[in-house]
């Protein structure tokens, strides 16, 4: 499946086929791919297996050629004369009319005693930790941690997403052009802040990877949350991080020159700004649907559950060091996709300290042998 939907086609290839596509890397000719697929196979299979492939492919914009390339551009032009990035996932996997998605997000808080949001009414921290999950699955956890960071976010005038980029480079910084829409209707974007953000970096490298934005939920499902929270909402700055896999074991984002160039930009832009920030991840993705070859069973969730407190216990630390080693020790084998945006988050916010709100392993899938850990936590 293209990230990108260039095409509405999904394509299944029977693994002979599959073989073709690892094999177009843009140096072979068709008679070179056909003789290496009948020696793979040890069949005496048609050059026409090849060519019908290939046409597939490129009918579905999945060969990096002209045609897709044209196709990304028209792509990219279409979403920049738009007046806001559409809703991707309302309808589908929460509703989409105000007043439905009120009363399905605020069945979330029923659990929630009042005594212990009181608590919270006067909080005026600086960020929190939330999920990027479907509702369903985290609607609790959302609550938790967005009820209680209400007073925060009310009197925030910049909010700051930092937010995993499924689909992103490695490292890569990717800003919006163009506003967020949620049900509730637009949230405001500072532009000329997005813009100056974007030229640190270079405009192409702050926008090459902008049609991300598109179908990414990570921040649709935490901008949904804010616009629920605070209706008359202050200018957001979405921000989606790619990965920091190539960093480990034994690099440093530090050693790149571009985030550092970004981060300080990024303090110096926001420097006499009342700012809240964002960082919206998910913690493990384990098990088989996650390409592991074991099982989630009761023992190795409850192995997973102090792995992630000793991670949790860094971020309430503020100790973004301590993060960042406990990940890279082990080239992030628990895949935490919230790695790189929760590491910048810490980096922007300097010394800090918070509180744990929430935590929670969802089942991902129908066997209940693989987990997502997520979790909800406040900064002070």
């Amino acid at each position: 499946e293209d990230p990108l939907h260039l095409s509405q086609q999904q394509l299944f290839l029977p693994y002979p086929l599959a073989r073709i596509v690892s094999m177009c890397n843009g140096t072979k000719t068709i008679s070179q791919l056909h003789q290496q697929l009948c020696q793979d196979t040890g069949e005496s299979l048609p050059e026409s297996l090849i060519t019908d492939t290939l046409a597939q492919l490129d009918k579905n914009y999945l060969l990096d050629n002209q045609q897709s390339r044209q196709a990304i551009d028209k792509l990219q032009t279409d979403w920049r004369k738009q007046p806001f990035r559409p809703l991707a996932f309302a309808g589908l996997s929460y509703p989409d009319a105000e007043q439905e998605l009120d009363q399905f997000l605020e069945a979330f808080s029923a659990e929630d005693e009042n005594t212990a949001l009181a608590k919270w009414s006067d909080w005026q921290g600086r960020a929190l930790i939330s999920p990027h999950i479907d509702y369903q699955r985290g609607g609790h956890v959302y609550s938790q941690v967005w009820q209680r960071a209400r007073s925060a976010i009310e009197a925030a005038d910049l909010i700051l997403i930092f937010a995993t980029d499924h689909h992103g480079g490695a490292a890569s910084l990717t800003l919006s052009s163009i506003p967020y829409a949620t049900p509730y209707g637009i949230l405001p974007t500072d532009q000329h802040l997005v813009d100056q953000l974007a030229a640190t970096i270079g405009t192409e490298n702050a926008y090459a990877l902008e049609l991300n934005h598109k179908h990414e939920h990570s921040i649709e499902l935490v901008a949904t949350w804010l616009h629920h929270i605070r209706r008359e909402c202050c200018p957001v700055i979405p921000i989606l991080i790619g990965s920091f896999y190539h960093f480990t074991p034994d690099g440093h984002p530090t050693d790149d020159p571009t985030i550092v160039a970004f981060m300080q930009k990024l303090r110096e832009l926001t420097a006499d700004k009342k700012v809240f920030c964002i960082a919206s991840v998910d913690l493990a993705h384990v098990g088989p649907a996650f390409d592991n070859d074991y099982l989630m069973d009761n023992t190795r969730k409850t192995a997973l559950a102090q792995t992630d407190a000793h991670l949790m216990q860094a971020i309430t630390n503020g100790d973004k060091e301590a993060f960042y080693q406990q990940l890279a020790s082990t080239r992030n084998e628990n895949n935490v996709c919230g790695f790189s945006p929760t590491y910048l988050m810490l980096d922007y916010l300097g010394e800090t300290n918070g509180t744990q709100i929430a935590y929670d392993q969802c089942s991902a899938d129908a066997n209940n042998t693989s987990t997502v850990s997520i979790c909800g936590i406040l900064l002070d």
